[in-house]
């Protein structure tokens, strides 16, 4: 008996590669499952990782009419020749391209997932020209999901759709992996020779921030709050702040006194990007990650299953993650004091530290693991499945 056919689609490929990792494979054992998107080496890498089928469809990330059209007609042919019984996308672009496409082909079960929502930071036209492309989503989809509970409050307080909106398990795609993510791999000796490396001494306390150098990261507010901290620092040393992530000039530069901070602080070890984070969490005491805005931030999920407590801003996402004073603490977005009083906390009380480092890998195990999303997932398709079956 074939199997019935899964297409997945994504705007570019690293995000099929990334955010679904394991999810594709784990799909195959009980779907014929094709992934989607623009060309790129990543598609290589999925085809031997996951077992699946890749195609590409060339999509832009910006607004590109012209560009957006072909794909619409390039999608439109791949579904038309795959005849796909679902198709289920995730990233914007992808979204908009697929559902429209999905439609006008007549796949029966189109689904689309938001892992994050660009309008509400957005202001003035290009904001109502989001929300708009939003909407057409929308209603070219039969179901639609959000990441988490804070995208689908703002789905519903900006009128995307009236549609049914369910959250599978407890949020995010595709949940973290324990045994990848898994502090116990890292000896004591390892730890302090991956210190050296990098220049941290064996009782430096650490902070770490995973993620693109950018503002809307909250990088300059957290540049200026690790200096505060370190004036507060009775010999100016003992705290180290790790960046881990590509300096991004392009789109959202960062303020010229930031970059000469990172560039010129002796305290500040920016290491750029790295395929790996884990050794970097391994030296880490806590993750301090004051984002503007995120779906369901998975480098959250990567600390706390690393066993580091984290520093958040109250945004989607990270305040479904993190519950104040158990796992973590939550502070105020765009404000540089917040983040150093927490970090000072972190830092001095080491009870109060202790008790938030206990918890962090618990609760991401409990709520998080990857099995379960997957698990979730495997069962709103069948149910979707059977729900066509039974009106057919």
């Amino acid at each position: 008996m074939n199997k019935p056919k899964l297409i997945r689609t994504a705007t570019v490929p690293v995000s099929l590669n990334i955010l679904l990792k394991g999810q594709l494979k784990f799909l195959a054992k009980h779907f014929d499952v094709v992934g989607v998107s623009s060309p790129g080496p990543d598609l290589e890498v999925i085809q031997k990782r996951e077992g699946i089928t890749t195609i590409t469809v060339e999509m832009q990330r910006n607004i590109s009419p012209i560009k957006d059209a072909m794909a619409l007609f390039k999608m439109y042919r791949v579904l038309k020749r795959e005849q796909p019984l679902i198709v289920h996308s995730i990233t914007p672009k992808a979204g908009l391209v697929t559902m429209l496409a999905g439609k006008a082909a007549g796949v029966p079960i189109r689904m689309h997932t938001f892992t994050g929502l660009v309008f509400p930071t957005r202001t003035g036209i290009m904001q109502q020209i989001l929300i708009k492309t939003d909407q057409l989503l929308c209603r070219a989809a039969t179901h639609v999901y959000p990441e988490g509970q804070g995208v689908k409050n703002d789905l519903q307080k900006y009128k995307i759709t009236n549609k049914p909106l369910k959250v599978l398990a407890n949020g995010n795609v595709n949940g973290v992996d324990l045994t990848h993510f898994d502090p116990s791999r890292y000896t004591k000796e390892q730890v302090q020779t991956e210190r050296a490396k990098v220049g941290i001494a064996a009782n430096d306390f650490v902070f770490i921030f995973v993620g693109r150098l950018v503002g809307d990261k909250g990088i300059n507010e957290l540049i200026t709050a690790f200096k505060a901290l370190s004036l507060k620092d009775e010999e100016g040393s003992g705290v180290k702040l790790l960046l881990v992530g590509p300096l991004e000039s392009e789109l959202d530069p960062l303020q010229s006194e930031t970059i000469k901070a990172i560039e010129t602080n002796p305290n500040i070890i920016s290491v750029g990007f790295q395929a790996d984070v884990r050794p970097y969490f391994a030296i880490s005491d806590c993750l301090v990650f004051p984002s503007y805005r995120e779906g369901f931030p998975n480098v959250v999920l990567q600390a706390g299953a690393m066993g580091l407590p984290s520093i958040v801003t109250n945004i989607n996402g990270c305040n479904e993650i993190i519950e104040e004073g158990v796992n973590g603490t939550i502070i105020p977005v765009k404000n540089a004091q917040a983040i150093t009083q927490a970090m000072q906390q972190m830092r001095s009380d080491t009870a109060y530290f202790a008790y938030l480092k206990k918890n962090a890998r618990p609760l991401i195990q409990a709520r998080f693991e990857q099995t379960v999303v997957w698990k979730a997932l495997l069962e709103e398709y069948s149910s979707l499945m059977q729900i066509r079956k039974a009106n057919e």
